[in-house]
């Protein structure tokens, strides 16, 4: 948020909020309109001039408001201790963006950055969309929040008092473009693309794109699932309650279907039984809502575990909903071009399912997409934005695509969009997974491409089909005198995938191929990492 001269626009309304330009400009005006009586720095208060992130007179000098350059904690591989040990001492809003998962994923409507500050500025009240920051991002904003809430007034935010003519007037959000304002696509079918044998099941899922819906390369599909209906019978059951009971003037059947998270037990449903609870049953509960783990198991608690956990904790259905999570969408790489596939758009999902103790746990969306959708549903879903995540503007420039597993999404689109713009750029792209016979998704696809001239390398990497595991950032030191080549000719490097280990690991190669092959010492091999990604030349849509 910035204060400029009263001959220029106020740009208060951030590029990457989700809004076309022509709504962001009509949002500046709107907020500059509101802000007018106090548009100049000499008519703000000290209080106000800070939450705006202004400097002034006594003030220290860096931005109050948190932003990703000044963020060293800004990296997905960090753990949430450790972020917040390096945001020690700093103001409150980048303290609120530590406490973000720093994956930039959009799932919560906004950047890290932009979603700290919006709950800084006290414009977004909801604290518990980092989905993947799950509980404990949600336990740190909240602590951070009441620090907020105790501040001398002096401290608080500023607050816009909107004149009453234009208080009704709301802008209106584009459809299909951001989670609040969700469009409308048809189940179109699935495939599977694991070879019988694996142990992984990953599907190629087709949808039919409603009206309002345009996507590019490099973008991300939002989808609002459901919860198995066989969970929430069983939920149903254990409260001991009607499924036609009514809350929030639908069923309680329906409303656990695809209004609330049945997954983690989140802390106000322990607060909620402590209430209703008596004698050692009452403190666990106490404990729990505490982010304690008495019994050490609270990891593996989810809705319905923590139903058995406390047996005589049978609440209302109304404060049992009212104490659950709100069913948060789910965000995929797309992995197809719309320059290919006009209308249609495709992912590529991992189903997920595992064991806790006797139970078997399924993922919501995947599993409701690979299960139970059936071709001609109608879902509700949005386009995400990619933030810093697309192909060079100019088709001639190199690209490297490391891409494992899920990873590979972005990149079979990338490789379609480059193929129908016939880029001349040579493409590269490093995929992994655990056995070439049964694991190689589009596996005709990308020999086809690589045949023809179009994929100019194709780099594999099999992690069970040696004695020793081998994966892509392996494969990556093997050919890194032609990796470096590569660089060198001003190629840029994309990496997809799992955030805490694959694309570190991946990073961490990339260092280690500067400083043999580029000839640089450790110190300058970081920094010329650190370089690529401020110029654009090294992205990342990691999860």
């Amino acid at each position: 948020m910035t204060i400029q001269s009263p001959v220029q626009r106020l740009d208060l309304v951030p590029e990457s909020a989700p809004f076309s330009e022509e709504q962001r400009v009509w949002l500046s005006g709107f907020f500059a309109a509101a802000l007018g009586p106090i548009a100049s720095p000499e008519a703000l208060s000290q209080a106000a001039l800070i939450a705006l992130g202004v400097p002034t007179q006594g003030a220290p000098s860096g931005p109050v408001l948190a932003t990703n350059d000044e963020a060293p904690w800004h990296d997905p591989a960090l753990a949430a201790p450790e972020r917040m040990t390096m945001a020690e001492g700093r103001p409150l809003a980048p303290r609120l963006m530590a406490a973000m998962a720093q994956q930039d994923c959009g799932q919560c409507g906004y950047n890290c950055a932009d979603y700290a500050n919006s709950i800084f500025l006290k414009s977004e009240t909801r604290l518990n969309l980092c989905a993947p920051g799950g509980k404990e991002t949600a336990r740190l904003v909240k602590g951070l929040v009441v620090e907020l809430d105790a501040a001398p007034s002096s401290n608080a935010a500023v607050t816009l008092e909107i004149p009453a003519a234009e208080a009704g007037s709301k802008p209106i959000l584009a459809i299909g473009l951001c989670r609040e304002a969700p469009g409308e696509a048809t189940f179109l079918s699935r495939r599977r693309l694991n070879s019988d044998g694996s142990e992984k099941e990953t599907l190629h899922i087709a949808f039919k794109l409603g009206e309002h819906l345009d996507y590019e390369a490099g973008d991300s599909f939002g989808i609002f699932p459901k919860n198995h209906e066989g969970h929430v019978d069983q939920i149903i059951a254990l409260l001991g309650a009607s499924p036609r009971t009514e809350i929030r003037g639908r069923s309680l059947r329906d409303v656990l279907i695809d209004e609330v998270a049945l997954g983690a037990a989140p802390d106000s449903l322990f607060e909620l039984f402590s209430y209703i609870l008596g004698g050692t049953d009452r403190e666990t509960a106490r404990a729990l809502a505490r982010g304690e783990d008495p019994h050490g198991d609270a990891a593996t608690t989810d809705v319905l575990a923590a139903l058995h956990k406390f047996p005589k904790a049978r609440p209302h259905p109304e404060a049992f909903v009212d104490a659950l999570d709100p069913l948060q969408p789910r965000l995929y790489s797309i992995s197809s071009s719309p320059k290919t596939e006009a209308g249609l758009l495709t992912l590529t999902v991992d189903t997920v399912r595992y064991i806790v103790g006797k139970r078997k746990r399924l993922g919501v969306a995947s599993t409701y997409l690979g299960e139970r959708a059936v071709p001609g549903d109608k879902l509700k879903v949005y386009i995400q934005k990619a933030h810093g995540f697309a192909l060079p503007p100019d088709p001639n420039t190199p690209v490297i695509m490391v891409g494992p597993g899920t990873g590979v999404a972005p990149f079979r689109a990338f490789l379609h969009e480059r193929k129908a713009i016939a880029a001349p750029g040579p493409n590269w792209l490093f995929f992994g997974h655990q056995r070439q016979a049964t694991d190689f998704f589009y596996r005709d696809e990308l020999e086809a491409m690589q045949a023809s001239g179009h994929l100019t390398r194709l780099s594999l990497a099999w992690s069970r089909d040696a004695d020793q595991k081998f994966y892509v950032q392996d494969r990556m030191r093997e050919v890194g005198p032609a990796l470096w080549q590569w660089l060198e000719q001003g190629a840029h490097f994309y990496v997809c995938g799992d955030a805490k280990r694959m694309a570190k690991d991946v990073e961490g190669a990339m260092v280690d191929i500067a400083a043999q092959h580029g000839g640089k010492s450790r110190d300058d091999a970081v920094a010329f990492v650190a370089q690529l990604k401020k110029a654009g030349r090294y992205q990342a849509d990691v999860y």
